[in-house]
């Protein structure tokens, strides 16, 4: 093994077999996060089922382009870590509100991302400054959060998906939800990647996830829970244009609201990306964190080109690579290239949205769990015993952080324009910890260094 990959195991280029196999993993873990934006907005508008299947075949392929540029990087974009890029969910309640308005409709809502793209490409210098404020206490608090925040979707996918499904009277229960079988198999799956992380070795531990889906899968069709339904009608060739839809329109109040959306994003993409930073061992400057930063605005560019939503690191993917082990950027890149082929290859792109949910939640709880435990190593690392304020910090921040998982009403009275900021946990956590972390840490010091000051200056009088 060279120098360099002992060095620097995020520039490790491994062989393409491997390299296929585990960009695989990696799309398999974000494939339902990534289309279900998309799904959700062309609901809202009504969308007829082609161009339904337009603005998933969108998503996958800017998916995929925005991950090589964000893995691979070019110029001053890209962190060159192990990211994969999806659409975002913060982005979801405003772009609803926006779907059903008859003056912006989907040509504002790809009026206002364009406008947001720019925007981000723009003040990523001055978030990416942000990193001083984010010492252990609080990089291990907001990393917790993630995983606790991410736990959730999994628990969500074990069961069979949501709790609750859409109808048009409203949210109606999900029946399915729960089921003994879809637990079993879900059990099963996790099971079995403990089996093979624990007894075997080599590059079929590093697949472990991969492997423990397709035994799901393959139990889920056994027992006919599997459906290719579309899989005839789906095109073998689609291909992605720019301006597909038509010509964006551009309103100030659907700008401004997608800007602070932005905001949100790139807030919650430094998170990952010291979470990152902490699983590879790689450090990280501050400009390394300005060129992350910039593919969130840049992807968001593209989305809005290429019929598309925002953009962000995905964090379950985050999960997979404390999992597997294997720290190689170009692991991501092969997933970004499998993404662009999903994207023009719509029949594959159904035999991999057929994979049910169930099977995916063992692999969501290992992965999202990876995701917390480091978070709590980071903490493990942190002064609580000559610092109790520290204690202070992470308590309340991990409070703030649970509110929308735990009581998603809680704000229900707040005005809808703060959806974005008052919806995200990570975000609350993070906004919260840095707040207390100033208020305990950074004041003590100023009260400390202000005190042997006017010490100094006493003494030189006297």
């Amino acid at each position: 093994m060279s120098h360099r990959s002992v060095a620097s195991p995020v520039d490790e280029v491994l062989p393409a077999g491997k390299l296929s196999l585990l960009g695989i993993q990696h799309v398999l873990v974000m494939y339902a996060g990534a289309v279900a934006v998309p799904l959700i907005i062309g609901g809202a508008l009504k969308l007829p089922k082609d161009q339904l299947a337009l603005l998933i075949n969108a998503d996958l392929f800017a998916c995929g382009l925005v991950t090589l540029i964000q893995a691979i990087g070019f110029w001053r974009f890209g962190i060159k870590l192990p990211v994969m890029m999806g659409v975002t969910f913060a982005a979801v309640s405003p772009m609803v509100a926006m779907a059903t308005n008859p003056d912006l409709g989907l040509l504002g809502i790809y009026g206002a991302v364009i406008a947001a793209g720019m925007f981000g490409i723009l003040v990523a210098p001055l978030i990416s400054r942000l990193l001083r404020y984010f010492p252990p206490v609080v990089t291990g608090t907001i990393i917790t959060v993630i995983g606790i925040s991410l736990m959730r979707v999994g628990i969500n996918w074990a069961a069979g998906g949501n709790p609750t499904l859409s109808s048009p009277t409203g949210p109606i229960p999900n029946p399915a939800y729960g089921a003994p079988l879809h637990l079993a198999v879900a059990g099963i799956v996790l099971v079995f990647i403990l089996l093979i992380t624990k007894f075997v070795k080599g590059f079929f531990a590093n697949i472990a996830v991969l492997m423990g889906i397709i035994l799901g899968m393959f139990i889920a069709m056994a027992l006919g829970k599997v459906s290719f339904a579309g899989i005839h009608e789906a095109t073998w060739i689609a291909m992605v244009k720019p301006f597909q839809f038509g010509w964006p329109r551009f309103n100030l109040v659907a700008t401004l609201t997608m800007c602070m959306v932005m905001v949100v994003v790139m807030i919650e993409s430094l998170g990952m990306f010291l979470a990152l930073a902490n699983i590879t061992g790689k450090t990280i400057t501050q400009r390394d964190l300005s060129d992350g930063l910039r593919v969130d605005g840049l992807g968001t560019l593209i989305g809005g080109i290429f019929n598309t939503f925002p953009y962000t690191s995905f964090s379950q993917n985050v999960g997979l690579v404390g999992v597997t082990g294997v720290k190689s950027r170009w692991v991501c890149a092969a997933g970004g290239g499998i993404l662009i082929l999903l994207g023009l290859l719509p029949k594959l792109a159904v035999i991999v949205a057929s994979v049910p949910q169930f099977v995916l939640g063992g692999a969501g709880i290992v992965m999202f769990g990876m995701v917390c435990a480091t978070g709590i190593r980071i903490l493990g690392g942190v002064d609580f015993q000559n610092n109790r304020h520290n204690l202070y910090i992470v308590a309340i921040s991990i409070g703030f952080g649970m509110i929308p998982l735990v009581a998603n009403t809680f704000f229900s009275q707040m005005p809808k324009s703060l959806g974005p900021l008052l919806d995200s946990g990570i975000l609350l956590a993070s906004i919260v910890a840095v707040a207390l972390n100033a208020f305990f840490n950074h004041l003590k010091a100023a009260d400390v260094a202000g005190k042997e000051a006017a010490d100094a200056s006493h003494g030189s009088e006297a």
